[in-house]
């Protein structure tokens, strides 16, 4: 199966305070992306999934 690019928007709690993010993430389907980026920015930041939330995931255009 073919990774797609997805772009997925929302935000983390960092220091009490929501922080806006924008990734751009290979995986073969939206699932997938949206996992890659909970455990993605978990590990770099040491927040639970609870602290991370996904306001939009959209297939980047020209793939």
């Amino acid at each position: 199966m073919e990774n797609q690019t997805f772009e997925v928007i929302g935000a983390c709690k960092i220091n009490d305070k929501w922080e806006p993010y924008r990734r751009v993430v290979g995986a073969p389907n939206e699932n997938q992306a949206r996992e890659k980026i909970l455990a993605d920015i978990g590990s770099k930041h040491r927040l639970k999934r609870s602290y991370i939330t996904i306001k939009t995931v959209n297939v980047v255009a020209g793939e």
